[in-house]
């Protein structure tokens, strides 16, 4: 998806771009910037495998996951997606799907945004990119985005106490982004490139829905600041079909919740700090009906002492892997594509994953497709090592990695003025972290097994001046101990996007229903209740008008009929809202 794409959805999260695509579905507690969960095909947030340029975006942190909310949207000019295992390719993490965010614009030139819309919502961002001589090119973004929010009343998994005192205030967001990068071309052959970008965010949520009310007023940690710095330089080479590129990148990450009486350094606050470093050398050889590729990564992970884990000494993990990839035409109508990766981990030593694919035009226009993966998910460090004595939790350092076994056939064609796609797939994960109580502790064990299964039918036609895009998106993700559905996934979405010009007047209606989906309310007395929420019909609005050459005003409606609904139980979401945007191009 492009930028083009984000402008014209007039997008203003990341989370809104994703949830557009088939195989998402997101649980989000509250607005704009408020957590989410990214489920691809029915696996968990942490089985996704979030790049950043084609780098590993730093997940070293206590979820193990990417929280898809705090990446600006102003950073974003592409977005690859791949759904299914990848970690045949890319190593842990990329066990439903890949999704890789592209920052550094196509094309010459400088764009400058400005909107505000319901909730206070403003926004400010301009990115520029420039020639400096024959070969050498930069890049520059800046953003500043602000809402006051609303109140998203938290109930569900911090408590749902009939005689409780909700936190009755609004959850606002602050966001400040920073982008900055040079390209130069010291060859035809050779180029090299340095880029650094990093955003502060600010994230007011409901801590707490507490029976005793002084509680809440002795203290409440109920603010969080994320803040992130990413680094990286690599070096390019292609000769022929030759090409490799060598590149090395540094993140840092800190994660604060704290009380805003106290202060983020305060008491009751706590700091998940976390840093990243990444190396990485590809290869790639194109020949005849194929191409090649392999490489070697290094990535290394650490935490710092102190806060949320509570460890006395920095923990570090570090992880190398070397992988193999190719495809081959076979026949003109039969193209086949294998790889195989070894990952060496230094806590639980050397682990292999490897799939294969194959496709078959069997008639002119139609595709048989088929593949079979297998994929896995290291444990993170907080999961490893974790000791804080005061919420009774202890890591477990002999956790093994989760693992995936998946196939997918599927079939696409074009009928008349109808292309379209239709995929199933079944995905049994094995040794599953999972949370458990103990007498004295809580820690994390291999105690979980899940079974997936789902089928996604996509299709896109033109009528008229009308342009059509439909999906339909079918899933059953269970425990395979307990044959529970797994929470927080909708069984069935319908996605429609209809597209149209009038003269200048560029037009785009958005529908999505989202089937219900189970979640877990929790109450004073240590009991819990499995909930079932209703499904939801959603309609969004969008119109742009170019008023001159350079400048456009674009205008959206979301949730058009104020639905009333929740994703994550307990926690609301916005009900209708107003957009308006001005760009300007030169």
């Amino acid at each position: 998806m492009t930028r083009e794409d984000i402008d014209h959805w007039q997008s203003n999260t990341v989370i809104d771009v994703l949830r557009r695509l088939p195989g998402v579905d997101v649980a989000q507690n509250g607005g704009i910037g408020q957590q989410s969960s990214l489920f691809i095909r029915g696996t968990e947030s942490r089985h996704v495998l979030v790049l950043i340029d084609g780098v590993r975006l730093n997940q070293a942190g206590i979820s193990g996951s990417s929280d898809m909310s705090q990446i600006p949207i102003s950073l974003v000019q592409r977005i690859e997606y791949i759904r299914g295992a990848r970690s045949a390719v890319y190593g842990s993490d990329a066990v439903g799907g890949v999704i890789n965010i592209i920052t550094r614009r196509d094309n010459d030139g400088t764009t400058l945004n400005a909107g505000i819309g319901s909730y206070g919502y403003q926004n400010y961002n301009g990115s520029t990119q420039q020639k400096i001589g024959e070969n050498t090119t930069v890049t520059g973004a800046a953003a500043y985005t602000y809402t006051k929010g609303f109140d998203v009343e938290a109930r569900g998994s911090t408590g749902n106490y009939p005689n409780g005192y909700p936190q009755s205030d609004k959850d606002g967001f602050l966001n400040k982004t920073l982008w900055l990068g040079i390209e130069h071309q010291f060859s035809p052959n050779v180029s090299a490139y340095a880029r650094g970008y990093g955003y502060d965010n600010r994230t007011d949520y409901d801590g707490s829905y507490d029976t005793d009310y002084t509680n809440m007023q002795h203290y409440l940690v109920d603010t969080r600041k994320f803040s992130s710095r990413t680094y990286e330089t690599g070096l390019k080479y292609h000769q022929g079909n030759y090409s490799t590129s060598l590149l090395g990148s540094y993140s840092h990450s800190k994660d604060y919740n704290y009380d805003p009486r106290y202060g983020q350094y305060g008491l009751y606050s706590n700091l998940d700090e976390s840093k990243q470093y990444n190396l990485q050398w590809g290869n790639n050889y194109q020949f005849g009906k194929g191409s090649l590729s392999t490489g070697v990564d290094y990535q290394r992970q650490s935490v710092e002492p102190g806060g949320y884990t509570n460890t006395s000494k920095k923990e570090t993990v570090n992880n190398t892997g070397i992988y193999l990839t190719g495809q081959y035409a076979l026949i003109d109508s039969v193209i086949a594509e294998a790889a195989i990766r070894s990952d060496h981990h230094s806590e639980f030593d050397w682990h292999t994953t490897w799939q294969s694919g194959l496709s078959w035009e069997f008639y002119d226009g139609y595709k048989l497709v088929g593949s079979y993966a297998t994929a896995y998910k290291a444990p993170n460090l907080n999961q490893l090592y974790v000791d804080n004595p005061s919420w009774k939790m202890k890591g477990n350092p002999d956790l093994k990695p989760e693992e995936s076994q998946q196939w997918e056939i599927g079939l696409e064609g074009t009928t008349g003025p109808l292309f379209w796609q239709l995929n199933a797939y079944h995905n049994d994960i094995d040794n599953l972290i999972a949370y458990k109580s103990g007498a004295q502790f809580n820690s994390y064990e291999n105690i979980g097994k899940a079974e997936i299964k789902g089928v996604e039918w996509v299709g896109e036609f033109d009528t008229w001046m009308f342009h059509h895009q439909f999906t339909y998106q079918y899933i059953d993700p269970r425990n395979k101990d307990t044959n529970k559905v797994l929470e927080r996934r909708a069984q069935q979405q319908v996605k429609y996007q209809l597209d149209w010009n009038i003269e200048k007047l560029d037009m785009g209606l958005t529908y999505q229903y989202i089937g219900s989906r189970h979640d877990t309310a929790y109450y004073e007395n240590g009991k819990s209740e499995s909930l079932k929420l209703g499904g939801v019909s959603l309609w969004d609005i969008t119109a742009a008008y170019p008023i001159t050459s350079h400048l456009t005003i674009r205008g959206k409606i979301a949730n058009m009929f104020d639905k009333d609904y929740e994703t994550a139980y307990g926690y609301r979401t916005a009900g209708r809202e107003y957009f308006l945007t001005g760009s300007y191009n030169f």
